[in-house]
C-alpha cells in the first residue's frame, strides 16, 4: 500500500531487506538494547519505506502477530537532515499501516517523541537496565556452578523465569538459577534469574546477577535486563548488582486528529503577535 500526501510524502510496504540500510543506521543511532530487535527476522513486522518529494528519509515497522493484524508501531527512523519533518512523516505513516497503536522504549527519543504527540492512555509496565556499574558482592559458601540434566530433574519450582544454565549452590542444593538470552538483539545478553521461595532476601538474587554480567562481559557482550515495573523485589535484585534503570517500555492508542478548536479570521493576528 502507497500513501501520497500534499506534502510529497509518501509510504509504501517493503520487503524487509529493503529497510536494511536504513535499520543499521537506526540501531547505530540508539547505540543500545533494542528490546524487539528479532521481531523482524521472525516475521512479526511489516516494513515501509518513507519518500519526501521522491526521496528515500526514512522507515517504519509494525508490528503484530505473524499470522495476525499489523497494528503497533514499532521502529520510526527519519535521516537526520529530515528530522525536522519527522511529526508529518510520521503521521503519514499512522495514515499507510492504519496502525492503533504506538510502542517505544524511551531511549528512542524520537519515537517516544511522536508516541506522546499521536497517542493517548499512555501506560508502562517494564522498565528496561543497562549495566551501570561494577559490584563486588560476597556470597559465603555459595558456589558458582554450571546446571547439569540432573540437577534439572529436581530442580526448585521456577514460576517466572526459565531454569537457567547457571546455579548457586549452597549445602549442595541449587538455591538458585539464571542465564543470558542473546537471540534478542546480539551482542546484548539478557539477564534472567529466580531465587528458591526459601532462599530469598539473603542476597544471592544479587551475586546471581553480578556473576551472570560478568560471564557475559567475559564472553564480549554487553549486560541487559528488564523486569515489569510493578517487582519492586526484582528491581531492587537488578540494581543492587549494578544494572541501572535506562527506559521504560510505553504504550499508546493512537488518537484521532481532531481539527483545531477556533480559527482566526483571515488578517487576523493574535494579540502580542509579532512580525
Amino acid at each position: 500500500m502507497t500513501v501520497t500526501d500534499p506534502l510529497g510524502i509518501d509510504v509504501t510496504r517493503v520487503p524487509l531487506d529493503a529497510i536494511v540500510s536504513l535499520r543499521d543506521e537506526y540501531r547505530r543511532a540508539m547505540n543500545c538494547q533494542i528490546v524487539h530487535d528479532s521481531y523482524h527476522a521472525r516475521g512479526f513486522t511489516h516494513s515501509y519505506l518513507i519518500r519526501m518529494h521522491g526521496q528515500v528519509v526514512g522507515y517504519g515497522s509494525v508490528a503484530g502477530d505473524p499470522q495476525g493484524a499489523k497494528e503497533i508501531i514499532k521502529e520510526f527512523y527519519v535521516l537526520p537532515v529530515c528530522k525536522g519533518s519527522a511529526l508529518p512523516l510520521f503521521r503519514a505513516l499512522i495514515a499507510a499501516t492504519q496502525a492503533r497503536w504506538i510502542e517505544a522504549q524511551t531511549n528512542d527519543t524520537l519515537l517516544s517523541l511522536m508516541l506522546f504527540d499521536c497517542a493517548v492512555d499512555v501506560v508502562s509496565d517494564r522498565i528496561l537496565f543497562a549495566d551501570g556499574c561494577v559490584t563486588n558482592h560476597a556470597a559465603p559458601g555459595v558456589v558458582l556452578r554450571s546446571v547439569t540434566p540432573r540437577d534439572r530433574t529436581g530442580m526448585f519450582p521456577h514460576t517466572t523465569e526459565p531454569v537457567g544454565d547457571w546455579g548457586l549452590e549452597q549445602g549442595g542444593e541449587v538455591v538458585a538459577t539464571g542465564g543470558l538470552m542473546f537471540h534478542y538483539n546480539p551482542p546484548y545478553g539478557d539477564i534472567h534469574m529466580e531465587v528458591a521461595a526459601p532462599y530469598r532476601q539473603r542476597g544471592y538474587g544479587s551475586y546471581l546477577v553480578q556473576e551472570l554480567k560478568r560471564l557475559c562481559h567475559e564472553m564480549g557482550c554487553i549486560p541487559a535486563a528488564r523486569c515489569n515495573k510493578d517487582n519492586v523485589p526484582s528491581r531492587l535484585t537488578l540494581q543492587r548488582a549494578g544494572m541501572l534503570p535506562c527506559a521504560h517500555i510505553v504504550r499508546g492508542r493512537i488518537a484521532a486528529r481532531r481539527r483545531p478548536a477556533f480559527s482566526l479570521p483571515a488578517g487576523r493576528r493574535p494579540s502580542g503577535f509579532r512580525r
